[in-house]
């Protein structure tokens, strides 16, 4: 764990499994949650992602650049380790925000995930067992 260059920030370390792709990314997240989408299951192998929200010039690939698999297009899409698959980020919201897997965070962040989104679709084997909202859908966050 760092801090930025231009700021006080203290600035987080994540990277795949393999460890070819690693990225630095400023612990000011905006949101956090645990997505059960259908998508966000397969891309993961679990019941469910958690992801933290950030703005996006707060996230940089530090490591790996060409070792990124991309899945979608430039403003919004899924980047993997071309190498191991891991799922390391989300670019969403026309590429404004970086939802960062935060299975893939090797510093502990200061946010949790505050809900569980799109529970309509998650894992019929899976029971969520925490006191958290529940969200049938997408939720908006600002």
């Amino acid at each position: 764990m760092t801090r930025s260059e231009n700021s006080n920030e203290r600035m987080l370390a994540g990277e795949c499994y393999c460890r070819a792709v690693s990225y630095r990314v400023a612990d000011a997240f905006a949101y956090a949650a645990n997505c059960h989408c259908s998508n966000c299951r397969r891309t993961t192998g679990s019941a469910f992602k958690p992801f933290a929200g950030i703005i996006r010039d707060k996230f940089s690939v530090v490591k790996g650049d060409d070792n990124l698999m991309i899945y979608g297009d430039e403003a919004n899409h899924d980047a993997h380790c071309r190498r191991c698959g891991s799922l390391l980020y989300s670019l969403v919201r026309e590429g404004a925000f970086v939802h960062v897997a935060m299975g893939t965070l090797v510093d502990k962040p200061s946010i949790r995930p505050t809900m569980h989104i799109f529970v309509g679709s998650k894992a019929p084997w899976f029971t969520i067992t925490d006191d958290l909202p529940q969200y049938q859908g997408h939720v908006v966050a600002d």
